[in-house]
């Protein structure tokens, strides 16, 4: 219990260091508007989580099933239908934010003087919406196939290169809310091939 738990307790952590970390460095460059774009922006991310906790929760406990009860090739089947429906979500999520990102930032309750960070931040992370789902959700089948200090690094090397990031493109090449944004999906981005790299190889 202990060697699956801790490091699931990590990783949950640590992957909460996103939005805490470009918060910090926003409210030190941007200041309270670029804070409260982040937050706007926000409801976008739960939805990720949302949707890679549903189909990688369901794969993994389906391939668990299956495997226990020594069904392989039925298990296999479970692992490649969720990173497909992963990947199909992201997409799609990805392209309806897209078309509809201005009218989704006046419902979140953007304020005219916060919409055109709100646009920036929202605008560039939401190409990154395919990489969070399918590495959100990857990790659960990592997990699941008895590897849970794989699915914690997973997590942890994003979050990591995020943190370095951020400080270099927001102050170091002057790129505010852009620079925030572009760190972030870089870090999930990375996340997403250590996952890919596990479950092909």
């Amino acid at each position: 219990l202990v060697k699956f738990a801790v490091p699931s307790i990590i990783a949950m952590l640590v992957s909460a260091l996103y939005n805490i970390v470009d918060q910090i460095f926003i409210g030190q460059s941007v200041g309270m508007l670029g804070n409260a774009a982040t937050n706007v922006a926000f409801p976008l991310t739960t939805v990720c989580t949302a949707i890679a906790l549903l189909l990688g929760i369901d794969g993994a406990a389906n391939f668990n099933l299956s495997m226990g009860a020594r069904e392989e090739k039925r298990a296999s089947g479970f692992i490649g239908g969720s990173i497909v429906l992963l990947i199909t979500c992201g997409v799609v999520l990805m392209l309806v934010v897209r078309i509809f990102l201005n009218p989704m930032m006046h419902a979140f309750g953007a304020t005219p003087d916060v919409l055109e960070y709100a646009l920036t931040y929202t605008g560039i992370t939401s190409f990154g919406f395919p990489f969070l789902i399918f590495s959100t959700g990857a990790s659960n089948l990592i997990r699941a196939d008895g590897s849970p200090k794989f699915s914690m690094a997973c997590v942890l090397v994003g979050a990591v290169i995020n943190t370095i990031l951020d400080p270099l493109f927001i102050f170091g090449f002057n790129m505010g809310m852009a620079g925030a944004a572009l760190a972030t999906i870089l870090g999930q981005i990375v996340s997403a091939l250590f996952a890919a790299y596990y479950l092909i190889f």
